[in-house]
């Protein structure tokens, strides 16, 4: 009998702190893509989702309670795979946000999300592996969970979900995301890159769109184009590239696929700037 009580007042709890997290978490549509997912991390209309859902500009948030509203992109970093975006409301509930660095192998955690464009779909599983660059766990995500939040027990957001490699959901810390809304700056390639997987040991990052003016786009990289590693060495995590460019102290030769053919790009790497060239 202690034994049946016992599970339903776990069954009881995970069913409110998947309520609590439905009303933290947003539809997001961007550009002619389907529908992601976003978390209310701030009160005053700051909203934090995968920079590869956040394509363009503007983009619109749907709330939990059926409210709609035009939204700005105000911080993107392709990279990284985050972007926030702001509406102009006051009053809603934010996410309580979690110590992504606390995490345990084995610790249960939650994602929620709008997959196939349903409203705070549900999936749980446990922590296969925790470090500073990823989060990563042996729960299902579908498309349109991109964006939405990876939650431990209690309900405190500890990453933000954006893929699955080799039957893994692997998410941003949500210690990535307070650096990056504190504005670190890190060279950038001035591209939107999508994680794909290849094969069962590597990824490639997939390019969705380029900024104007960018040193992408001066160096012809195209739409379509498939970055997939650097200096011989394929990319197996979505940060892998973000770290040859911070540890590169010259020129970095990023390989990428295009119409079935691998090309190079070199990147010349320099404090607060990336200059790119393709051959």
């Amino acid at each position: 009998m202690m034994a049946n009580i016992t599970l339903t007042n776990v069954a009881a709890e995970l069913t409110e702190v998947a309520a609590r997290l439905h009303l933290r978490t947003v539809k997001v549509k961007s550009g002619s893509l389907g529908v992601g997912s976003g978390v209310i991390w701030q009160s005053d209309g700051l909203i934090i989702t995968n920079a590869h859902v956040a394509t363009s500009n503007r983009a619109t948030v749907e709330l939990a309670d059926g409210r709609v509203f035009d939204a700005v992109r105000t911080q993107f970093d392709p990279q990284q795979d985050l972007a926030a975006l702001k509406i102009v409301v006051t009053d809603l509930t934010a996410a309580t946000i979690g110590n992504s660095e606390a995490l345990r192998v084995g610790e249960l955690v939650l994602a929620v999300g709008n997959p196939f464009a349903d409203s705070g779909a549900v999936t749980t599983g446990i922590i296969c592996a925790n470090n500073h660059r990823a989060v990563m766990a042996d729960l299902q995500l579908y498309p349109g969970n991109s964006g939405g939040p990876l939650a431990d027990c209690q309900g405190l957001v500890v990453g933000i979900n954006t893929m699955i490699v080799n039957g893994l959901a692997v998410a941003v810390p949500s210690n990535t995301v307070e650096r990056f809304l504190q504005g670190n700056s890190r060279p950038q390639l001035g591209v939107t890159l999508q994680p794909v997987l290849l094969d069962k040991r590597s990824l490639g990052l997939l390019v969705l769109s380029i900024l104007p003016g960018s040193a992408a786009e001066t160096a012809g990289v195209q739409i379509g184009d498939v970055l997939v590693g650097v200096s011989g060495q394929l990319f197996t995590n979505m940060n892998d590239l973000t770290k040859y460019l911070h540890e590169s102290k010259g020129t970095l030769p990023i390989q990428l696929l295009r119409g079935g053919q691998q090309f190079l790009i070199y990147v010349a790497v320099q404090a607060g700037k990336t200059a790119v060239e393709a051959t």
